[in-house]
């Protein structure tokens, strides 16, 4: 250690000595000297520099010191900063450690001019924030998804149960009660005794995993089932009093920690009540689940009521040889339709390509700050957005282009690209100045400095507004054919790939008996032959339409009438063929029981045209059974007028001219507007102008040509008479007979009940 650190020293004093005897010894040799001190002294007269070089080692071991101390001196300070370093570096991957083992209390001290350190704490801070947002956000959507599959489960268990309300109730309760993981339930509707008097019958109760027989009866406004009717709002019981309801179980009883009651409520009319006990409290989502399924209860119990009065009135009808003839025309109508939406579809399948590769060419360009400064937009940018220079828009924030409703996904996305983060591509949506969606298939990138820190964002996009627009509407048009007709979607081969719920239906088959299997396999055996030449043509790119039977399960033939139509990819091959059908099966049972018919009655008219006065006599029996149908169809069309007449509801019809042809007692007190200064009138003459300019569905539903939102329940206001205003709720039916369209609405009045 010595010899390291006064290294410099002895090698300076060594080559200060060398130099000093080199000197003399040329000295000496150079003047022909003797080495002497008499020679020193003589050389020191002759070259007076040999007393500088006489102090040469002192003054080269003093500066090989002086370089030694210094070079020490510098040589601890770096070790010492080193040290800093190397334990600070520690501490930052410790820290680092345990964010990412997500322990995001671990602390880190820092100076002020630490500006890493603050970075770490930010960064933990925001990773803290974001494990609390998911988790926040993961309990919501666990508990949207609870309540989206509840409401699934229980529209499905609806839909089967729609003709009996025992078993219905039972069915709900049940559900109810395992799908809430409760303790016990019980669901009333509202029957009436002798005198017409309403009042709640217990139709079913469930506990423990058991079905409870009771027969409880409440009177209207009796008891909290009562009261709960009356306010027509839901009672949620915390504190329950000893008396009013135990929970028995094999293990003993025990008095439940809350209650729930809830009315099933429908047109503003209450059709029962459900009343739920929990030893564990209810969260709010869990009440807003049973208050909205109350509500679909409640539409199922005046369904079931309404078919089996509909039910009765069908039972009278004798016109089925009428009706298989509508029923034909009407078919052959919907086909008809359905092949002028596929190629209007076809048509703007071709637009959207021919639009898209024009856009294409050109792009919309802006470029932002990490802040969200926008510091260039180019002419497509401006066009596009309803700007008509840079100065409107450059030096503003990204906020001015993006809805408000956006912001909650955006903000979070610009922040991970504003780090750095990974970049975007995707559908994103603007607001012009106009105040307009602008839809755009839009790429968010980060531009990088040579440090990699982001300089600056570059947006690129095309505008797909009228895509987005025609795509949304070509979704709302397969929903609505996927709920009006049969189909199904098959490979070249004649695999089939997917089905729709009514297929299923009507073959009574799941899914997983259909999907991957081949379409011959379900085919009649007796029409294989056709079926294969049929598919040829198809694949041929000749679409069929027609009859086809396909056996169901259970070796059950049904019959349809549908469309095989093959749907070609861009090199013009057949890439699937699309299967559009409706169930004809009671049809073709009823052609061939005419044709049986039809048969009986040839062999009759043989026999008859051998006598032929009784096929006299039997005529004019057939003419006057006619008269007497004819008689009896009368009568119901007069009855079901008498029905719609003394309805309570307010129902009016209007034809296509927007004239009111039928007006009933309730729409007279409604308006206070006598039949006779209603019936051939405007059907804007019940509105107010500012109602018809401000309502769309009131606009359309008073606008002769225009198409009316038909089968939604609407809150409106009316013009009655006197010029007061009114709030009402309105439904919407369309009618359609030989072409000719009518519209009926059904209008309920708002009253509002202070208790």
């Amino acid at each position: 250690m010595f010899q390291n650190r006064y290294k410099y020293t002895i090698w300076g004093l060594i080559a200060g000595v060398i130099i000093c005897i080199s000197a003399w010894i040329i000295g000496v040799i150079y003047n022909n000297l003797t080495l002497s001190f008499a020679a020193y002294i003589h050389l020191h007269r002759l070259y007076p520099i040999m007393w500088l070089i006489d102090v040469l080692p002192l003054l080269l071991s003093l500066f090989g010191f002086y370089f030694e101390q210094k070079n020490y001196r510098i040589e601890n300070m770096l070790n010492e900063k080193l040290y800093s370093e190397t334990e600070k570096t520690q501490k930052i991957q410790q820290f680092i450690h345990n964010l990412i083992q997500d322990n995001f209390d671990a602390t880190y001290e820092y100076a002020e001019d630490d500006k890493l350190g603050q970075t770490l704490i930010h960064l933990r801070d925001n990773l803290k924030k974001s494990r609390e947002d998911a988790v926040r956000r993961k309990k919501e959507d666990d508990q949207r998804n609870w309540i989206s599959e509840g409401l699934a489960q229980f529209g499905e268990l609806l839909r089967r149960n729609n003709n009996d309300l025992s078993r219905m109730s039972y069915d709900i309760i049940t559900h109810l009660v395992k799908y809430l993981q409760i303790n016990q339930g019980g669901i009333f509707l509202v029957q009436e005794d002798e005198n017409r008097q309403p009042y709640f019958q217990q139709m079913a109760a469930y506990a423990y995993d058991r079905k409870k027989f009771a027969n409880k009866k409440v009177m209207w406004g009796e008891g909290l089932i009562g009261t709960c009717a009356l306010e027509r709002k839901t009672i949620y019981l915390t504190e329950v009093p000893d008396s009013y309801l135990t929970i028995t179980s094999g293990l003993g009883k025990a008095n439940p920690r809350c209650i729930l009651i809830t009315p099933l409520i429908y047109n503003d009319e209450v059709h029962g009540i459900i009343e739920l006990a929990s030893f564990t409290p209810l969260e709010k989502y869990q009440i807003e689940f049973v208050e909205r399924i109350g509500e679909s209860i409640a539409s199922t119990v005046a369904s079931v009521k309404i078919n089996l009065q509909t039910a009765q009135l069908l039972k009278e009808s004798r016109e089925q040889a009428k009706i298989l003839a509508e029923q034909e025309e009407q078919m052959r109508q919907n086909m008809e339709e359905l092949k002028a939406t596929q190629e209007e579809a076809a048509r703007q399948s071709e637009k959207f390509i021919s639009f898209t590769n024009a856009v294409n060419h050109t792009l919309i360009r802006a470029e932002y700050l990490t802040d969200g400064t926008l510091i260039y937009a180019n002419t497509k940018f401006l066009n596009k957005l309803g700007y008509s220079s840079n100065s409107e828009v450059e030096g503003k924030h990204i906020s001015m282009f993006i809805n408000k409703k956006d912001r909650e996904w955006f903000d979070p996305l610009w922040d991970e690209l504003a780090q750095g983060g990974k970049h975007f591509e995707g559908y994103m949506k603007h607001v012009t100045k106009q105040g307009q969606d602008l839809w755009t298939m839009a790429t968010y990138t980060c531009i990088r400095r040579e440090d990699g820190t982001v300089e600056k964002i570059l947006f690129l996009a095309i505008d797909t507004t009228e895509q987005k627009k025609q795509s949304l509407d070509y979704e709302g048009q397969i929903v609505a054919l996927n709920r009006s007709s049969i189909k199904a979607e098959l490979h070249p081969e004649g695999r089939i790939a997917s089905v729709n719920q009514l297929l299923l239906e009507a073959l009574e088959y799941e899914e997983k008996d259909l999907v991957n299997k081949k379409m011959i396999d379900f085919i009649y055996r007796e029409d294989l032959d056709n079926f294969k030449a049929i598919w040829k043509n198809v694949l041929a790119d000749m679409p069929y339409m027609g009859q086809i039977r396909i056996v169901a399960k259970n070796n059950e033939v049904k019959w349809f009438r549908g469309t095989f139509t093959a749907v070609m990819d861009m090199y013009g091959d057949v890439s699937k063929v699309i299967f559009i059908a409706n169930d004809i099966t009671n049809e073709k049972k009823m052609e061939f029981e005419a044709a049986r018919q039809n048969e009986q009655l040839r062999i009759q008219e043989e026999k008859l045209r051998l006598a032929g006065e009784e096929l006299t006599r039997k005529l004019e029996e057939a003419r006057q059974e006619m008269k007497m149908q004819f008689r009896e169809i009368e009568q119901i069309k007069i009855r079901n007028e008498l029905t719609l007449e003394g309805a309570l509801d307010a129902i009016i019809t209007i034809n296509e001219g927007g004239f009111i042809e039928f007006f009933n007692k309730a729409a007279e007190e409604l308006w206070g507007i006598p039949k006779k200064d209603a019936i051939g009138k405007n059907v804007r003459m019940l509105f107010s102008e500012e109602t018809i300019q401000n309502d769309e569905f009131v606009a359309r539903y008073v606008e002769p040509g225009t198409n009316k939102i038909v089968g939604v329940r609407k809150e409106v206001t009316i013009l009655a008479k006197g010029g007061v205003e009114k709030p009402v709720l309105m439904l919407l039916s369309e009618a359609n007979v030989d072409n000719s369209y009518s519209y009926t609405a059904f209008i309920q009045n708002i009253e509002v009940e202070l208790f």
